[in-house]
């Protein structure tokens, strides 16, 4: 018998079952597909913040998750000897106009309050990047240094090998036994949707590349909609589209065309770099646009964690902890934003 089972292994589903075996807790990860098979096992890994203004309770929670993403990285890593490639490596962005250096400014102190001397987003000029800063139409860039980055593939294995050391199980096939957790990504939501007779939640395409190109050092851009994630192994993630409407879920084309030309654009040094990876893969994306965490909606005691659209490891070690301690103690401390109603 196990005390926990946690359907899907993918970065909510492997968050909480860690979270959980963390404390004892008897673990069986289930997942037909095998570990990080569905957008968990992209390639940008871009842990990045949401703007230090108009705070809510989405923001908080992040930022919570985000400042403690050092730690419980280093501590999954340690635990079971697999790299995450996990790196606090912060984020440049450039400024596009004067109205946009005025905002960034006002960003700047309203992070000094809301980030708590915890992370800094500052203003800087563009010339102290070199070859790898983005072009700024004002010669100045947003740099943060809360932002971090993982290489979200081995960041599962990297959770898979901490749960297999703590002794949990993970398989594909298998009954759920104990408190039953659901983290099984949009096809589960789609499952949800089919069966209340309403959209709760649903699948957006994604579209990365990985190139060859050793930035491991420089911090992350975010230039033109475009993510550029330097990892630890030498590579450079750019990605990626959000398509609701797509045919092949794992299928790349010209719209990842468009994308790397957008990178290439904002940082010429990138276009020398040899592309070694297209991927594509659909990501989870909840009604309220939130996690949704909580009692599940249907299943009678059961659980679910769900819809971590684009920040879904960003968000993981919070929303583990938030997890294990309901389902393991009965704490409830998911803010009412997150909770499944409040997509349904």
């Amino acid at each position: 018998m196990v005390d926990v089972t946690v359907m899907g292994a993918g970065a909510f589903g492997l968050s909480v079952a860690w979270a959980c075996a963390k404390r004892g807790a008897r673990v069986r990860v289930i997942d037909p597909n095998g570990v990080g098979a569905g957008a968990s096992g992209g390639l940008v890994g871009a842990l990045a913040p949401h703007t230090p203004e108009n705070w809510n309770v989405k923001k908080a929670f992040q930022f919570d998750s985000l400042i403690m993403a050092e730690g419980w990285w280093a501590e999954v890593e340690a635990a079971g000897g697999v790299s995450a490639g996990y790196g606090r490596t912060g984020r440049i962005q450039p400024i596009r106009d004067e109205h946009a250096l005025t905002l960034a400014k006002a960003r700047a102190e309203s992070a000094k309050e809301l980030w708590q001397g915890k992370a800094i987003w500052e203003i800087v000029p563009q010339d102290s990047l070199g070859d790898w800063a983005p072009a700024s139409p004002t010669g100045w860039l947003i740099h943060d240094t809360l932002t971090g980055r993982m290489f979200p593939r081995r960041a599962c294995a990297a959770l898979a090998a901490a749960l297999i050391a703590k002794g949990a199980e993970i398989v594909q096939d298998g009954m759920p036994q104990g408190k039953v957790i659901w983290a099984t990504g949009y096809e589960g939501l789609l499952a949800l949707s089919d069966e209340i007779g309403k959209a709760v939640g649903n699948g957006v395409k994604g579209q990365a590349a990985l190139l060859r190109l050793d930035q491991s050092k420089a911090p992350q851009l975010f230039a033109d909609a475009v993510h550029i994630v330097p990892h630890a192994d030498g590579t450079v993630a750019i990605g990626s589209t959000s398509e609701r409407d797509f045919a092949d879920a794992t299928s790349t084309d010209a719209q990842l065309d468009d994308v790397l030309a957008r990178a290439y654009a904002a940082v010429p040094t990138l276009r020398d770099a040899e592309v070694i990876e297209r991927w594509a893969g659909v990501r989870p994306r909840a009604k309220s646009r939130a996690p949704m965490l909580g009692d599940h909606p249907t299943r009678s005691g059961d659980f679910i964690a769900n819809g971590g659209f684009k920040i879904g490891f960003g968000m993981g070690p919070k929303a583990g902890e938030v997890m294990a301690d309901l389902v393991l103690e009965g704490k409830d401390a998911v803010p009412d934003a997150f909770r499944p109603e409040a997509s349904l």
